[in-house]
Order: structure tokens, then sequence, then C-alpha cells
């Protein structure tokens, strides 16, 4: 099912692009809008690369889920303001 809400590419080179993602995953956030945030709603990890924090969010999956779509939108309109 794909909508504004949800696309899935399965004939993408990279899908699925996280591990637990291989029955479903939401494309729409392929580069996850929140990647910026400090305070975003997934999990991610940080390193130390050349002496500066990187997020690494490998092991996240939450803008990929589908029932994530209206977290994640509210989470962008609030950050707006």
């Amino acid at each position: 099912m794909n909508s504004y809400r949800y696309f899935e590419n399965k004939e993408c080179k990279y899908y699925p692009c996280h591990k637990g993602l291989e029955n479903g995953s939401n494309c729409l956030f392929c580069y996850c809008p929140m990647y910026n945030m400090t305070d975003c709603l997934g999990y991610p990890k940080y390193m130390e690369k050349n002496g500066k924090q990187i997020k690494v969010c490998t092991d996240c999956n939450f803008p990929h889920k589908e029932e994530n779509y209206d977290l994640v939108m509210k989470k962008l309109k609030d950050s707006m303001f």
C-alpha cells in the first residue's frame, strides 16, 4: 500500500535499510527528518569522529514503522514553532 503516509520501495538496493524491517518498511522518511534533532523520537547512538560527536542511526527504525507516521509529523510540526 503506497500513499502519502506510507511508501515502500522494495526495489531499492538498500531495502531493507535496517534490521527488523524485512517485513515492511516505510521508505517515506528514507533520510530521517529528525536526524538534526538532539531530541529525536528514535534511539540513535553517538560516536566520536575527528573530535566531533556523530549521530549514528543504523540501529534505529522508528521513522520507518508505519504506525509512527503521526508521531514523526507532530515532532516536525512542533519543532517549527
